[in-house]
């Protein structure tokens, strides 16, 4: 990247995470995703019961991998053979998780984490229920206010979604959400996370990177 956009975009970089400081929200930067792994681990101990939410960026970074290592208690939604009853038990128990591990579709100047989910389980987990919530995004995913992360999940990431998981939608077509009634339908929780409450502070965590990960 040419050095003038780089300093550009460190500009963006240091005023999201002061705004999510602001916001009651634990800021942390890595420069690449070598360095994601060393990093979380500094926030986990062993034995620690640990879940995910669907994303690519966990994948990306090898978070995944790690989490299978066996020092912790992982309650794993990816696990080969699971029925749809017992992912959807996953998914439930995650709520008792000490750490929830996602990403998130786009994070505003202004330190608010915008995410829309189908099965809404992933934006459940955000608001309540697990200890800590550790999220961690590529730099692609700063965007300036609400309106661009909206328009960002309409144009960027639903559409790689429904192509990923060969959903029937006309996103997967066109290329961009066109507010359809489709049964594959992936959009149907729309969340805003703001500025916490004060006996909330530090409970999300946002790893930022410094380079382009996931949708």
């Amino acid at each position: 990247m040419d050095k003038n956009l780089k300093s550009i975009r460190k500009l963006h970089i240091q005023k999201t995470m002061e705004n999510l400081e602001k916001n009651n929200m634990t800021a942390i930067y890595a420069d690449s995703k070598e360095q994601v792994i060393s990093t979380i681990a500094g926030l986990l101990k062993d034995g620690d019961t640990v879940s995910v939410g669907g994303s690519m960026t966990l994948f990306e970074c090898g978070i995944i991998d790690f989490l299978r290592s066996g020092r912790y208690h992982f309650l794993d939604r990816y696990a080969e053979g699971l029925s749809g009853e017992e992912i959807a038990d996953i998914y439930r128990r995650s709520f008792t998780a000490d750490h929830y591990f996602t990403s998130t579709n786009a994070i505003t100047l202004n330190g608010e984490l915008y995410n829309v989910d189908g099965n809404g389980n992933r934006v459940a987990a955000m608001i309540y229920g697990p200890k800590s919530v550790i999220v961690v995004a590529g730099i692609n995913k700063l965007v300036r206010n609400i309106d661009e992360a909206v328009e960002r999940v309409k144009c960027i990431a639903a559409p790689a979604n429904a192509v990923r998981l060969q959903s029937n939608t006309p996103c997967a077509r066109t290329g961009y959400c066109t507010q359809c009634r489709s049964e594959d339908r992936l959009c149907s929780s729309y969340v805003v996370i703001g500025p916490q409450k004060s006996f909330n502070k530090g409970r999300i965590k946002v790893l930022l990177v410094g380079e382009n990960l996931g949708y």
